[in-house]
């Protein structure tokens, strides 16, 4: 079973988050504050925290900020009163993964848990499995029944990444900067280059593939 943490402030809220949460099978367990939350975190196995920002002894900024610092990537979903642009910022900066604003709309709530939870399960499997397709991060190889391909370090980590977020639109620039750098000196036509190799690479290969989006970048399309 799942284990999800609640560190709210507010009882009302954290009585409505759990019977949210537990009518969907998840085990709640529940704080009043960040240092109640570290403190259940030393003796329980947690899988993700929703958390809201305004608490007392210790707030979400601190409690996310926490974490990081001590390199734990426990998935976050901030979920606070807190509106403006601005605060997002912070929530981000400090690390959270998700961030909605209340009051709450149950159902985007659980559908954004059930994304983190599928996102930190690939990194913490390092595999993408669609079908009888296996990406195999530690490998860098692309492999179904009878077929192994060793990818080029690029061109794997660019499928692995859009794999990751089926369905989702990336920009050329966004891909530029997260696989090759910031700095790098190649310009954003790379990308281009590395989608036509994966294309022709996997030509005929039903399980996945890799669309254009025009005017706007690529995504990823599973096909299981």
């Amino acid at each position: 079973m799942i284990n999800i943490l609640v560190a709210d402030d507010d009882k009302n809220t954290r009585l409505l988050m759990k019977a949210i949460l537990e009518a969907e099978h998840y085990h709640v367990f529940t704080a009043e504050d960040g240092q109640q939350a570290l403190e259940l975190l030393d003796r329980e196995h947690i899988d993700l925290v929703v958390l809201d920002i305004m608490m007392p002894n210790m707030d979400g900024y601190e409690f996310t900020a926490t974490l990081r610092e001590n390199n734990n990537t426990l998935p976050i979903l901030m979920v606070s009163a807190k509106q403006q642009p601005e605060d997002k910022h912070r929530g981000f900066l400090v690390g959270t993964d998700d961030y909605i604003t209340k009051p709450i709309d149950e159902e985007e709530m659980l559908l954004r848990i059930k994304a983190l939870l599928r996102r930190a399960k690939i990194v913490s499997d390092r595999r993408i499995v669609i079908g009888d397709v296996v990406l195999d991060y530690d490998s860098f190889t692309v492999s179904r029944p009878g077929q192994v391909q060793e990818l080029p370090q690029k061109e794997f980590l660019l499928l692995y990444k859009l794999l990751s977020y089926p369905g989702k639109i990336f920009t050329r620039i966004q891909l530029m900067d997260e696989i090759w750098g910031m700095d790098c000196e190649t310009g954003w036509e790379t990308v281009t280059v590395h989608v036509g190799r994966l294309r022709k690479r996997f030509e005929g290969w039903g399980e996945f593939s890799v669309e254009s989006v025009r005017g706007l970048g690529y995504k990823a399309v599973k096909k299981e």
